[in-house]
């Protein structure tokens, strides 16, 4: 064991402040975080000298500086920071869902550097509302008569419930008691809004005449849910949204509607089954339908309301609303991705780039980056595959692609995923047959994914 003198020679935190490159840590992090590091290190050196051999020696003032700058480095390092996404999936949960647009990137970007209209009216110089960056937007594209946002769609859904439906009752189809990603459980808000949950038919079956027979004079509305991330296929039934809303007219109920994938166009040209868009919900007669910005929208995280005027303005006048509303950056972003809708440029927003991208042209991709690993020594090949819309939107729904299947050698595909994963720009592809595969059709363009897996290799 290292004697106590050897111990006692550790230099302390003041000499090692003075010694080379400690004052440039000291100016780049701050000194009390430099301090800090100074002395983990040598707590970290003294455990080293107390459990190493005899001959463990203590190490040089600058390089103790050296692993001390190594430490907060890691310390301060980002944890939220870009990928390229090799998946497949275009819609991503775990990676950021939707990417921006060049527009919303731009919106962003002008709100952020300094101040804003967020509040403020210039033309009257006094307050305004943050309603009016995507209101008009919003009915114009959707011929609501009013609209509003929140922070995302569950807060959109939770805030519907708390105000349409607390303390009564709010009827839906077993077949819609979704649970999504992170625990979110569409019981589970309707329960936390106040309402009472009533459900009606079975899982695979829902007919109109079990929502008739299930209304009281207690019952506030009925909720319609999108099946997020699963389909229930073979002898399923459910009711026309129309259906459901001439039994609500009929009855004096609200008909509301989590449309959930915020979907504006028709998906049946891109080769994918279609379903009820938010339009739809609004022209067969839902009162208030609640979508996402960041699915099928394309846009950023946020939650969007929109129906009929007189129930969007007691949406937001609930104290509640206030609580979840939209950031001005998220407001920039869901200005400039709608007004890409409105203006007949959808196609320039990067999921429906994705989503339309032609296999012809994925599949030359994809042979042209298995030719340049293979010239950097790395054996690839390319094979048919599938992509996946993803995100909790149109569950089931895959397109067809070329990927490139690398073959990771003796080390096996989870030691080079988990490499990948540790390049300065991670690489994030799928694991098939103990091979990896990187999916063209979710690498962005000016993204290197070849030069990521070279380096990374």
């Amino acid at each position: 064991m290292t004697s106590p003198v050897a111990l006692r020679d550790l230099p302390s935190v003041d000499r090692l402040l003075r010694a080379p490159g400690a004052e440039a840590m000291a100016n780049a992090f701050g000194r009390p975080l430099a301090t800090e590091a100074l002395r983990v290190t040598l707590d970290e050196t003294r455990r080293r000298l107390r459990e190493g051999s005899s001959d463990e020696t203590i190490p040089p003032d600058h390089d103790l500086v050296s692993e001390a700058r190594d430490w907060l480095e890691e310390l301060l390092a980002p944890t939220l920071r870009p990928v390229i996404n090799a998946t497949g999936v275009i819609i991503h949960t775990n990676l950021g869902r939707a990417p921006l647009s060049d527009d919303a990137i731009a919106a962003v970007a002008a709100v952020a550097a300094g101040y804003s209209t967020l509040e403020y009216d210039t033309a009257t110089g006094r307050r305004g509302s943050r309603a009016v960056h995507v209101e008009s937007l919003l009915t114009r594209l959707t011929g609501a008569e009013a609209a509003l946002v929140v922070n995302n769609n569950a807060a959109a859904v939770l805030l519907m419930l708390s105000v349409l439906g607390r303390d009564r009752e709010v009827i839906i189809s077993r077949g819609q008691l979704v649970e999504i990603g992170g625990g979110f459980r569409i019981p589970d808000v309707m329960a936390q809004s106040g309402a009472r949950l009533v459900e009606v038919g079975t899982t695979n079956r829902t007919r109109l005449r079990d929502y008739a027979e299930a209304i009281t004079p207690d019952t506030a509305a009925i909720l319609i849910a999108h099946h997020s991330n699963y389909k229930i296929v073979g002898f399923a039934e459910e009711p026309e949204p129309a259906e459901l809303a001439a039994l609500a007219r009929e009855r004096g109920l609200r008909l509301l509607f989590d449309q959930g994938s915020g979907a504006l166009r028709d998906v049946g040209p891109f080769g994918l089954t279609p379903e009820t868009t938010v339009l739809d919900g609004l022209r067969a007669g839902c009162d208030v339908v609640a979508f996402s910005g960041d699915k099928l929208l394309g846009g950023p995280q946020a939650g969007i309301l929109v129906g009929r005027g007189a129930l969007i303005d007691l949406l937001k006048r609930h104290p509640l609303a206030r609580a979840v509303r939209a950031d001005k950056m998220a407001l920039a972003a869901l200005a400039a991705t709608l007004t890409q809708y409105l203006t007949g440029r959808a196609d320039d927003i990067p999921i429906w780039r994705m989503i339309a991208r032609p296999l012809d042209d994925i599949a030359a991709t994809a042979e042209a980056w298995a030719a340049r690993l293979r010239d950097a020594g790395i054996a690839a090949t390319t094979a048919p595959s599938e992509s996946w819309v993803g995100g909790g939107s149109l569950p089931g729904e895959s397109l067809p692609t070329r990927v490139v299947v690398v073959d990771p050698g003796p080390a096996g595909a989870d030691a080079l995923a988990a490499r990948l994963r540790a390049a300065p720009t991670p690489v994030i592809g799928r694991i098939h047959d103990g091979r990896l595969l990187l999916d063209p059709r979710t690498v962005l363009p000016g993204e290197d994914l070849v030069g990521s897996v070279i380096g990374g290799r």
